[in-house]
């Protein structure tokens, strides 16, 4: 391991990485991986990861008729990093790599993690359709949909041109009723079996100003990016780690262009059956690093999980 000014090497364990709001009811175990291709030399034989089990028929682990799946809890990376976070770090870079197991069965999609931010509390729950304190939060998450095609699925505030410059994002973008965004559908695509590096950079805007931006890297390359975005109305609003979660489930394309009365039912539909797991299977996630990338506090400012 080469020694770098300024990063911190942690393990990945939930205490070093301060993990918190746990679900209950999933487990994300720390295993040894199965071996399979990196696209970076750098990162080839991980050694360790989390592991999300996705047991037949499992699905959002909000519902309570069927199997639970997948995991959640929040991460806010180890104290030194999680302080200049709350300090004020306008501009945050977080990542890690992933692995679908061999012939992953997609079914229609499901979410994986993401950053996410807000003032204080506001900043735990701001997906599934809440509408009260949506100014004050934001989350980042992807999603894979069927055939493993990707997406950043956002959950920004209601202000300014948010949502035209998100839907402005190709190759296409779609605003649905409960208030998410898919993002660049389509603008790149997960892969069974082997690992896949992802990034995400956050800039918050400067309060008053529509200067915010996000941008998605999949193995290095930029897939989406989107900008001239209000992500806050205040300072206190900031970004504080990675909702780590997924699951089997998500939003139907078509929804946004139902008649209201059917709308009610097209939500529901994004955790019915047809969502669920069609198999039992598996992933895996590890190598999860922030950096930040603009703050004006002193200190280490990169944490990364290496496999030593």
């Amino acid at each position: 391991m080469v020694n770098k000014p300024n990063v911190v090497y942690v393990d990945l364990s939930d205490k070093a990485l301060g993990v918190h709001k746990v679900s209950s009811r999933t487990t994300h175990n720390l295993v040894t991986p199965p071996i399979m291709p990196y696209p970076s030399a750098e990162h080839n034989g991980i050694t360790e990861a989390w592991e999300a089990l996705y047991p037949e028929g499992s699905i959002n682990p909000g519902n309570k008729e069927h199997p639970l799946g997948g995991f959640g809890f929040y991460l806010r990376g180890p104290p030194e990093f999680a302080s200049i976070l709350k300090q004020g770090a306008s501009e945050v870079l977080l990542s890690y790599s992933m692995a679908f197991e061999s012939d992953f069965a997609w079914a229609l999609g499901g979410k994986l993690p993401g950053p996410y931010g807000g003032e204080g509390d506001s900043a735990y729950g701001c997906t599934g359709g809440r509408q009260t304190d949506r100014c004050r939060c934001f989350n980042l998450r992807l999603m894979w949909r069927k055939g493993g095609g990707g997406e950043l699925y956002a959950y920004v505030p209601n202000l300014g041109k948010n949502m035209e410059r998100l839907k402005e994002v190709p190759p296409k973008s779609v605003q649905h009723p409960d208030y998410g965004l898919s993002v660049g559908m389509g603008a790149f695509r997960f892969r069974s079996g082997e690992w896949v590096g992802i990034a995400q950079r956050v800039k918050l805007n400067t309060v008053g100003s529509d200067d915010g931006e996000i941008e998605v890297f999949v193995n290095g390359e930029r897939v989406i990016l989107a900008t001239g975005l209000t992500l806050r109305e205040s300072n206190e609003s900031l970004v504080q780690g990675i909702h780590f979660q997924t699951f089997f489930g998500g939003r139907p394309l078509h929804s946004q262009s139902l008649p209201p009365r059917s709308r009610s039912h097209a939500l529901e539909s994004g955790h019915s059956p047809e969502w669920a797991s069609p198999k039992a299977q598996k992933a895996w996630f590890s190598s999860v690093s922030g950096a930040i990338l603009a703050n004006e506090c002193h200190g280490s400012n990169t944490f990364r999980h290496e496999d030593l």
